[in-house]
């Protein structure tokens, strides 16, 4: 039963404690074959007035956004067409790459490279999957299947797809999109 004690400057909320919590049985997990209720976590929580750090006290740094969290709010903000509160989550040298196409760095060029593809497309979630990166990015997967119409008003749906993002300091940074679209179309 493995035991993990963590000692943090005390300020974060239960949320966010709780995040950590989870992620820290996941971390465990990741190595040690155990179920989660069997993996231990306890927070201590350090008064900032009794933690210094090269001579000099401390307090804690805001904690990060969920990426899974905002990944999905951006993604909802896309569907419903906000492209205004979906611009706002992408960092300034955000880029996209969806099935045959070179990058794109905007809402704008998504939009006019879809436009002629299909009138619509949702996405029905199966699943969000998040991890910290080697470096400073949080990784976000989601997956799941898209429905929509195309321009002849054939309607679509079960068609697979899965989309990797990239979050940096709370802002999308890149978004690869994988999906069977092409398949289905060619079978049309």
């Amino acid at each position: 039963m493995p035991i993990v004690e963590l000692h943090l400057l005390a300020g974060y909320n239960p949320e966010e404690k709780q995040r950590l919590g989870e992620a820290l049985t996941d971390a465990v997990r990741f190595v040690v074959p155990a179920a989660p209720e069997l993996v231990t976590v306890m927070i201590h929580d350090m008064p900032a007035q009794n933690y210094y750090r090269g001579r000099t006290q401390r307090s804690p740094a805001p904690a990060r956004p969920d990426p899974a969290q905002l990944v999905a709010t951006y993604l909802a903000a896309m569907e419903a067409r906000d492209l205004d509160k979906a611009r706002a989550m992408l960092a300034a040298d955000f880029t996209m790459t969806f099935p045959g196409t070179a990058p794109m760095h905007s809402l704008k060029e998504l939009i006019a490279w879809s436009r002629p593809r299909y009138k619509f497309v949702t996405k029905t979630f199966e699943g969000f999957d998040a991890m910290q990166g080697a470096g400073d990015a949080a990784i976000v997967y989601c997956r799941g299947t898209l429905q929509g119409e195309y321009h002849d008003d054939t309607r679509f749906e079960g068609i697979r797809f899965i989309d990797r993002f990239e979050v940096k300091d709370g802002k999308i940074t890149q978004q690869d999109v994988w999906n069977d679209m092409a398949e289905v179309s060619a079978k049309k």
